[in-house]
């Protein structure tokens, strides 16, 4: 079958092959038939070296398809299923599971280390123990999240991470709370999600922050209010709260710079959520009198920082009702022998998503 394959950390295209084969279906997990996947900045950082990954590897992890079979055991899906790939899936039975706190389990991690497929040269890994660049992919049936019939691919690919990501981040993590005053930093797929989360729950302004143009004019469409550049950030604050600070500021970037950046635009008493994925050596240097001082809240927002599941059944659910836009976030469609112009159209930041038909 084809796959698309990093053979080195660091290399920037990906090669799209067709000797590659989907390995370890047996009891308990599950064979998918990868229809959509789209394109997530995490697999550039897997790429790159930000983001821990054995190489060579199949990037994605934002993928849905249909079931092809399914391993003893497996009672949840059965052959013909269209599914969400969870890259994160919960075990259930785990201290954090058992907390309710099943966006922290560690049983999906356990999977990155455990090739999911084999090549004439060797064993290849799939990037979060998925791998969605691969016209099939085997993941334990945990993984496999049963969606409904209307619910298109490609929309339940963006579902599979990034939406959830995003509207998890204000729905759930920061719960904005109605009239509230917001800042996004980063307005690719997940930030665009997050002002649409932060719009459903009232807040009176959101204010987008991205280095590019057209990002910008795409957070107006999906709900901010205004929509600035990095260096106009400091201009809006004084503007919108007459210099006193954002009540919630999201970092959807994964960098300590705009961390900081995201930190001094939070109101003393606010809520800094940090949604994006960073490197681990990757520092946010802080006071001691100013974390004191300030009393802001600083809390990580982990693929949306709720139950996964519940998400994907609430995100549903509010695209049918028309209260957000996930075909908007779409902005570009390749296929996966072109995969290298969607990982160019991310760099450039002229993508929101990128959806990789397969």
């Amino acid at each position: 079958m084809r796959a698309a394959v990093l053979q080195e950390i660091g290399q920037e295209k990906l090669e799209v092959l067709d000797d590659v084969e989907a390995v370890g279906f047996g009891p308990g997990r599950v064979r998918i038939r990868v229809r959509a996947t789209g394109l997530c900045h995490s697999d550039l950082s897997a790429m790159n070296g930000v983001l821990p990954q054995p190489a060579p590897f199949v990037p994605g992890h934002e993928g849905a398809g249909e079931v092809l079979e399914v391993g003893e055991g497996v009672t949840r899906v059965k052959p013909g299923d269209r599914v969400v790939v969870c890259w994160l899936p919960a075990c259930g039975a785990c201290p954090a599971c058992r907390r309710g706190q099943t966006e922290l389990c560690l049983a999906g991690f356990m999977n990155a280390g455990t090739p999911n497929f084999r090549r004439p040269g060797g064993d290849v890994f799939g990037f979060a123990g998925t791998g969605t660049f691969a016209e099939e992919v085997v993941v334990d049936a945990g993984c496999a999240v049963p969606i409904p019939d209307d619910v298109p691919f490609d929309i339940a690919a963006l579902i599979g991470c990034g939406v959830t990501t995003g509207l998890g981040a204000a729905l759930n993590t920061a719960d904005v709370e109605a009239g509230s005053s917001v800042a996004v930093i980063g307005c690719g797929g997940v930030g665009i999600s997050a002002i649409q989360g932060a719009r459903l729950k009232g807040a009176a302004e959101i204010v987008a922050v991205d280095p590019v143009a057209s990002r910008r004019e795409a957070a107006l469409r999906f709900g901010a209010t205004r929509a600035v550049s990095p260096d106009e950030l400091s201009g809006a604050k004084q503007e919108v709260t007459a210099g006193e600070g954002f009540d919630y500021v999201f970092e959807v970037v994964g960098r300590s710079a705009t961390a900081r950046t995201a930190y001094e635009n939070t109101r003393r008493g606010g809520t800094l959520v940090v949604v994006g994925a960073g490197a681990m050596d990757d520092f946010l240097q802080l006071n001691m009198f100013e974390l004191f001082f300030d009393e802001k809240r600083i809390l990580p927002s982990m693929y949306g920082g709720g139950d996964v599941v519940a998400s994907y059944e609430r995100t549903i659910a509010l695209w049918r009702a028309g209260r957000v836009d996930l075909e908007g976030l779409i902005t570009h469609r390749v296929p996966l022998a072109e995969i290298n112009e969607a990982l160019d159209q991310m760099r450039t930041g002229t993508a929101l998503r990128t959806c990789i038909e397969i």
